[in-house]
């Protein structure tokens, strides 16, 4: 089986890695600086050759990049062209705008770093972590599968399956999201002078703060619906607890507390049985 990973950074490499530890000889396509890199290092087995010539090709590319990408490119009658973007209504309704001769599979690897590139690329980074695939009436069955073998191969401890829709709606509360609060929260004035002052709490708040902006304002735009929904109803829960604090009711306070923690322990024990 031939394989054909464009782009090697962070999520690329780490295929790569993954891939190579698993005894397949992946070859690889990126700017010819990281490239060469990735060929001295042994990251891939080698420099690719025409997308054509591949059974299967991942597309570990920003998601603007890799739309354009997959949509000119010419590969291989029934090759499996699978991309690892964060986001997958827009990209399977630009692939499935015409005809192709390929078998695209959206897929989302939930794993990450809060650091990029090539140089940050684990072989590790995908063992026990969740892959995400989307499927429409479009999607070939035959190809899914191939995946599902290659990921569990890679190290992935579980696949789940879902819409591009489902993916998206949820994407945007438990990343998305997530990123804007942490990348907000860094802007308080009392943030300087924090030496000594910080615990887990704090690490835990600021860890992906430092988002690629270039990036993620695609990502949030390229999923605005969904993203501006969840910010919005986050601003809705924390109206509430402003409100008591500004109004010293220390009895409202507590009952929203209260309401808080009984749905993380309802989200804990959720997590256990899945």
């Amino acid at each position: 089986m031939k394989i054909m990973i464009a782009g090697l950074g962070l999520i690329g490499g780490s295929a790569a890695k993954a891939l190579r530890r698993a005894g397949f000889a992946p070859e690889g396509w990126d700017r010819p600086d990281v490239l060469k890199r990735a060929v001295e290092t042994g990251v891939v087995a080698a420099p690719a050759g025409e997308p054509s010539g591949y059974d299967v090709v991942f597309v570990a590319l920003p998601p603007d990049v890799a739309m354009d990408w997959m949509d000119q490119t010419a590969f291989r009658e029934g090759a499996i062209v699978a991309d690892f973007c964060g986001i997958k209504g827009a990209i399977e309704r630009r692939i499935y705008s015409k005809p192709r001769s390929f078998r695209y599979v959206g897929c989302h690897p939930m794993t990450g770093r809060e650091v990029s590139g090539l140089d940050n690329a684990l072989e590790t980074l995908f063992d026990g972590a969740s892959m995400i695939m989307t499927h429409c009436p479009q999607t070939d069955e035959g190809a899914v599968h191939t995946l599902e073998w290659l990921y569990t191969a890679m190290g992935f401890g579980q696949i789940k399956h879902c819409t591009a829709a489902y993916h998206d709606d949820k994407i945007a509360y438990t990343s998305q999201l997530a990123h804007v609060v942490s990348n907000a929260y860094v802007k308080s004035a009392a943030a300087d002078g924090f030496p000594g002052f910080t615990g887990g709490s704090f690490q835990d708040m600021t860890r992906i703060a430092g988002v690629d902006e270039e990036i993620w304002t695609r990502l949030y735009m390229l999923n605005l619906p969904a993203v501006t929904r969840e910010l919005e109803t986050l601003i809705e829960h924390l109206t509430p607890y402003l409100d008591a604090l500004r109004a010293g009711d220390e009895e409202k306070l507590k009952a929203l507390l209260r309401e808080g923690r009984l749905r993380k322990e309802g989200l804990d024990r959720e997590r256990k049985i899945l």
